[in-house]
């Protein structure tokens, strides 16, 4: 099965294309006859025109929003890289389901779809409504061994495409990425460590509210972890199977879906921009695809977004997870796409556009 997801992955990737630039450059020239300031939307004048290019219409849709949530355990919680065990991640999956996780309040708020996937939670996930596409219970402890085999972590990124696949053909205009699944700012710190080749401590935090003393285990857990498996960022699907985790190759997966098939994705937190530089090493135009939503509390945020070359406009120091950060930035879209659709131009008023000037 690995040299079949193996084939698959190299056909997708292959088939994925930049932006369709005729249709940012139309979207730039209808935020320039709008009548306002140039420019007077900033980031959103190109976040909607980056949607554009994406959808290959200046005529945006953002009607139909999901977030897909990716829940799965990480064995390496074993070593006392967390405040909480595994059981948490099997109720608060359940939870997505259910409606009342801090996700649902906010998505229902936005008109978000909540899409809870089970990529890898070590209990029993009974709730209807959440998907069951359970590569394993849980991944082994990446201090000790590989997190997961090459053949688990092709399947689990396959699982992302096709999920974006699916969510394009129903009809969904743009998607978002959540996770959950204690011990995973400790994978992404791994990831990011060797991604972004910066030193352990520099792009490790707290996660959930480690004591000092727990942030000195979690460090030296990572450290010893890429010491035992020497992973390279040049071979990500390597990388992924030493240290990764499966919600985190489910977002990758999403993330390379949606370039695939044309269809937006917004980042949340450190750990989805874990799974951003993992997609953009598996295939750097995938950031064209990509939204930045905002700057968290995990230190490896911001070098991680200079990496993927994405700007962030909300800096909330949020550390909630679970693509609430992602969610919070669709209304600013909504705003954004309304004044785009729907303002008057210079022209329809008949007074001079502002003239731009090159400095």
């Amino acid at each position: 099965m690995e040299g079949y997801y193996q084939r698959q992955l190299t056909c997708l990737l292959k088939s994925i294309r930049p932006l369709d630039t005729e249709s940012v450059e139309s979207a730039r020239c209808r935020w320039d006859g709008i009548a306002k300031p140039l420019n007077g939307m900033g980031r959103f004048e190109e976040m909607i025109s980056k949607i554009a290019g994406i959808q290959g219409t200046e005529d945006i849709s953002l009607g139909r929003k999901a977030v897909v949530v990716f829940c799965a355990d990480n064995g390496v919680v074993e070593e006392g890289v967390t405040q909480t065990d595994s059981s948490v991640t099997a109720v608060v999956t359940e939870n997505f389901a259910k409606g009342i996780a801090s996700v649902n309040r906010m998505a229902c708020l936005a008109g978000v779809d909540v899409l809870p996937v089970d990529m890898g939670v070590a209990g029993n996930v009974c709730e209807p409504g959440v998907r069951n596409c359970k590569i394993a219970p849980g991944t082994k402890n990446m201090r000790r061994e590989p997190a997961m085999s090459l053949e688990q972590a092709l399947e689990a990124i396959h699982v992302g495409v096709s999920i974006a696949g699916e969510l394009k053909n129903t009809g969904y205009h743009i998607l978002a990425v959540g996770e959950m699944g204690i011990g995973n700012t400790t994978t992404s710190s791994a990831l990011a460590s060797i991604l972004l080749d910066q030193p352990v401590d520099a792009v490790t935090g707290r996660g959930a509210g480690l004591s000092g003393e727990g942030l000195q285990r979690k460090i030296q857990v990572i450290r010893e972890a890429l010491a035992l498996h020497k992973p390279r960022a040049d071979r990500p699907l390597e990388l992924l199977s030493a240290v990764g985790g499966f919600d985190i190759a489910g977002m990758c997966g999403l993330m390379l879906g949606g370039a695939v098939y044309r269809i937006p994705v917004v980042l949340d937190g450190m750990i989805s921009m874990a799974a951003a530089l993992l997609a953009k090493a598996f295939c750097p135009l995938v950031t064209d695809y990509l939204i930045a939503s905002h700057i968290g509390k995990e230190p490896a945020c911001v070098p991680a977004l200079e990496k993927l070359g994405l700007e962030a406009v909300i800096c909330g120091n949020l550390a909630l997870g679970e693509g609430t950060g992602a969610v919070m930035l669709f209304p600013l879209l909504d705003m954004a796409g309304a004044v785009y659709r729907e303002n008057s131009t210079f022209a329809e008023i008949e007074i001079d556009a502002y003239e731009k000037f090159r400095d």
